[in-house]
């Protein structure tokens, strides 16, 4: 069985040791990022590497392949795709090619994955825009309409799926009302929780079934004065399991950010008895991810039961997918979006 954590790796290809890492401790999936694409070829061995030392084929890989600054598969090997907030814009001025350019992105991009073996993507975000969101949300969110997200994002999700790949809802419960980026600090919310339920909950509330979702690093103070949402069981249990329903499997934001004091033992202790069901480990030292290992349990009970129901969400896109035609279709919907 395999462990309750995603790790990451350095590089292009696993060295020796990380095999022996991976074959030890088995971690449920890997997470890939722009320092582990270099081309199609190097990316579908990577992937091949992972599940060969796991011993699982339906072991998942998971990529942050948004659009925009958050692209880690690029030009010239991949194409370019554009931030979420240029499908709100057009939704703004006409919701049926708003959302119907979010539904088509997503689609292509799943293409562009699949081809690879990645099986999940860390999209769509939920997260509703103010005024004084940080940059490190800024253009990656749609809009401050709770229901045009909710709308995009699910075209976003069916999107994904119809092209074989997981959605990953992101962040619980909500990172538009952080000030600061929480990869560098801990982000202090202090809006009450009617403010909170009317708009930041609400697009992940309409979304809450499907099967995967990511944990923002944030202090909501009018919830938990002194635990951000990853490692608060009053956030996991009352709003994101209770006033957002949400029941599918539940991963932190990556224990390696800023925000999150103490080491990687007690980072990942506290965010496990907070109700987490998977730790997301990102940046590849080998050292940290042998803590998180250490600390992460065999996944068994409800947590194996949430995995499972994730993986079976999985379908094999249709084998007559035309995508050039799509992607002509994709970019007369976008127009001058892009230009």
């Amino acid at each position: 069985m395999a462990k309750a954590f995603i790790t990451g790796c350095p590089g292009t290809v696993l060295t020796d040791a990380e095999i022996d890492f991976l074959q030890r401790e088995n971690p449920w999936g890997l997470i890939l990022f722009r320092r582990n694409c270099e081309t199609p070829v190097q990316v579908a061995a990577l992937v091949q590497q992972f599940r060969d030392a796991v011993e699982r084929i339906d072991a998942p890989v998971l990529i942050d392949q948004e659009g925009g600054r958050v692209q880690r598969l690029r030009p010239p090997h991949w194409p370019k795709y554009p931030p979420q907030r240029v499908f709100g814009d057009l939704y703004r001025n006409d919701p049926t090619r708003g959302c119907s350019a979010a539904r088509l992105g997503a689609r292509l991009i799943a293409h562009d994955l699949r081809a690879l073996g990645i099986t999940v993507n860390c999209l769509p975000l939920l997260d509703v825009e103010f005024p004084e969101t940080a940059d490190a949300i800024g253009d990656r969110a749609y809009g401050a309409d709770p229901k045009a997200i909710a709308s995009l994002g699910r075209e976003t999700c069916e999107g994904l799926l119809a092209g074989g790949v997981l959605p990953v809802l992101k962040h619980l419960p909500g990172h538009g009302r952080a000030t600061v980026d929480s990869h560098l600090e801990l982000p202090k919310v202090t809006s009450t929780v009617a403010e909170l339920d009317a708009t930041d909950f609400a697009p992940f509330r309409d979304l809450n079934g499907y099967p995967l979702a990511m944990t923002a690093h944030i202090l909501f103070t009018e919830i938990d004065a002194t635990r951000p949402a990853t490692q608060s069981r009053e956030i996991i249990d009352l709003v994101i399991r209770g006033r957002m329903g949400f029941s599918g499997c539940l991963m932190s934001d990556d224990i390696s950010m800023k925000a999150l004091g103490g080491d990687m033992r007690e980072r990942c202790a506290a965010t496990f008895a907070a109700g987490c069901d998977l730790v997301l480990h990102c940046n590849g030292e080998l050292e940290q991810m042998n803590a998180v290992a250490e600390v992460a349990p065999q996944i068994g009970g409800m947590t194996e039961l949430r995995c499972a129901q994730a993986l079976a969400a999985l379908r094999d896109p249709d084998p007559n997918f035309d995508v050039e035609a799509a992607r002509t279709e994709f970019r007369i919907l976008l127009g001058d979006a892009m230009a």
